[in-house]
């Protein structure tokens, strides 16, 4: 998929567009992002030059804490306006917060509704799982959190998937002001030399071997090509394991 945090207006339609140009299906926005309609724009227009079909194309938002929890009909019904694409494929609360549970309820009443296709959470983890789940009335398709090699979330990533929750990770290649040091980490330029890969296309392979979906951001033309260029090779058991001792429990956001 592609995560579109940063990126506004025009260059964030070329970015949508080029993705789907390059095979890419999944497309993860928010409100807090203020793209949904450039995102929505790049989506119908390939729709509308038959690269895609509204089917074929997964588009997630999220709702964020205060207002829009607060009052979340009216917070659905803007991301529906601003995308414009039918139906929201995946609505995810962006993090935690006071009436969480009363805007989750009114994505559910919504999937009833048949306009919004599943829910989700983002920024939850072991304990926040363990209070919210119980409160609500339909499992969560997918859980969303920061995880690169250097915050792997070794123990937060099972306990979501053994729930038979589909675990996704945003800053996969580590994040703004980051992710030089990760793409120069000595012991993943040895896995990528050794299959002819860039760091970034190891680390996204590192996640599919989880059984993790990754969002990279990019608007780079290039970048975007590259990132999804990562079906064509596997990592070894001692790859993995190598990847795993990277671990230093390093967030890099304060979700």
């Amino acid at each position: 998929g592609l995560g579109t945090y940063a990126l506004t207006g025009d260059t964030c339609v070329d970015s949508v567009y080029t993705a789907i140009q390059n095979g890419y299906r999944l497309v993860d926005t928010a409100y807090m992002y203020h793209n949904e309609a450039d995102v929505g724009k790049a989506v119908r227009k390939a729709i509308n030059e038959g690269l895609i079909t509204r089917e074929e194309k997964f588009v997630t938002t999220k709702l964020y804490p205060g207002n829009q929890y607060d009052n979340p009909k009216a917070a659905i019904e803007e991301a529906l306006e601003k995308l414009d694409l039918g139906y929201i494929d995946l609505m995810l609360l962006h993090h935690p917060g006071r009436n969480d549970v009363k805007a989750y309820k009114a994505i559910e009443k919504y999937i009833e509704m048949g306009k919004i296709r599943s829910v989700g959470l983002s920024n939850w983890y072991i304990s926040e799982l363990t209070d919210f789940l119980p409160r609500v009335n339909m499992v969560p398709a997918l859980v969303q959190n920061e995880i690169h090699p250097y915050y792997q979330e070794q123990e937060v990533v099972p306990f979501i998937q053994e729930k038979g929750i589909v675990v996704e990770g945003w800053y996969p290649l580590g994040g703004r002001g980051y992710q030089a040091e990760l793409l120069a980490d000595r012991v993943l330029q040895q896995i990528a030399d050794a299959h002819g890969k860039s760091v970034a296309q190891v680390i996204l392979r590192w996640n599919v071997q989880r059984n993790v979906i990754a969002i990279p951001g990019s608007s780079n033309p290039e970048h975007i090509a590259e990132n999804i260029d990562i079906f064509d090779f596997e990592l070894t058991d001692d790859e993995m394991e190598q990847i795993a001792a990277l671990e230093r429990n390093e967030k890099h956001d304060w979700y």
